[in-house]
């Protein structure tokens, strides 16, 4: 059977995940991940066609977990779209759609057991976001212990998350590989987002000042830290319907703000609120004031 020929298979159970997967490792397949919260979008798919090339066996789980939303956010009004989600999966070679309920996932209710996210945790969306982390890590080490995967996908348009779990699956020794891939884009720079579907056409023009600070942190990396943030900021000062909640500088081994006078490979982050809908985005600079600076995650 060919990839395109292979159909999804919905599965609801835990139980039924298991099972199906030790069926196929008993048959010598690997196993590739990709943990999502479904309304599916081209981003996430490119994290499919990775794990296609990474694993015999991709699983696409689809469970918007309410662990990771705070009082006063939008977890009532986020996409639930399973049915449009697993079409758009066809002919990608997914062979397993594992999309649990909350009952299934947490049959007693909210668990008391978390995996914390520590420090870094309640900084940038921590802060704007209190146990929102908390949650993430604590829904993907469950989703990781149940399906057991070779491999684990995730995009780096959420960078801090990628560092959160990165560092969960070394410090815990889970046997499974992290592969990251990058944010993807629309022709006009603005980062898929699963929330980008609730910008009308005057926020979506406006959610394009994220992109457009980044750009310009990044023409002013070569100038240090003071430079960055002072350019990236200043294209906020133009858009009345954006609010700028952080723009910060971090050094990606350790994802705490750089110093004054750091140098060498750095990751903007930026957060705001593009009329009721909050947007994130990030991307990879070289401070220094010599030399090219970095492009890698820059918008186009």
């Amino acid at each position: 059977m060919t990839q395109a020929e292979v159909r999804a298979r919905t599965v609801t159970t835990i139980a039924g995940l298991r099972e199906l997967l030790a069926e196929r490792r008993r048959a010598g397949a690997s196993v590739a991940l990709v943990p999502t919260m479904g309304a599916l979008h081209d981003g996430h798919l490119a994290l499919v066609r990775r794990a296609r090339e990474l694993a015999d066996v991709v699983v696409v789980s689809i469970f918007v977990n309410p662990l990771q939303f705070g009082p006063g956010e939008d977890l009532d009004r986020y996409p639930r779209t399973l049915d449009a989600d697993v079409a758009s999966l066809s002919g990608l070679g997914v062979e397993v759609v594992f999309a649990p309920t909350v009952a299934e996932m947490y049959p007693d209710g909210e668990t008391g057991t978390r995996v914390t996210a520590g420090h870094v945790g309640s900084l940038y969306e921590g802060a704007s976001r209190p146990g929102h982390f908390d949650g993430m890590l604590t829904v993907v080490s469950k989703l990781l212990n149940i399906a057991t995967p070779d491999v684990a996908l995730f995009g780096q348009k959420d960078a801090q998350q990628v560092f959160l779990v990165r560092r969960m699956v070394r410090e815990l020794d889970v046997p499974a590989a992290i592969e990251v891939v990058p944010t993807v884009r629309e022709a006009d720079g603005l980062a898929l987002s699963s929330r980008n579907r609730y910008l009308h056409d005057a926020e979506r023009a406006a959610a394009l000042t994220l992109s457009e600070s980044l750009r310009a942190a990044d023409a002013a990396a070569s100038d240090g830290l003071a430079e960055v943030l002072a350019e990236g900021a200043a294209a906020f000062g133009d858009h009345d319907d954006v609010t700028l909640d952080y723009l910060v500088v971090v050094d990606p081994r350790t994802f705490l703000p750089v110093n004054d006078d750091a140098r060498g490979d750095a990751v903007v982050l930026v957060a705001a609120r593009v009329g009721a809908t909050r947007l994130i985005d990030n991307a990879t600079i070289t401070l220094g004031p010599t030399g090219p600076t970095g492009r890698r995650g820059q918008p186009k």
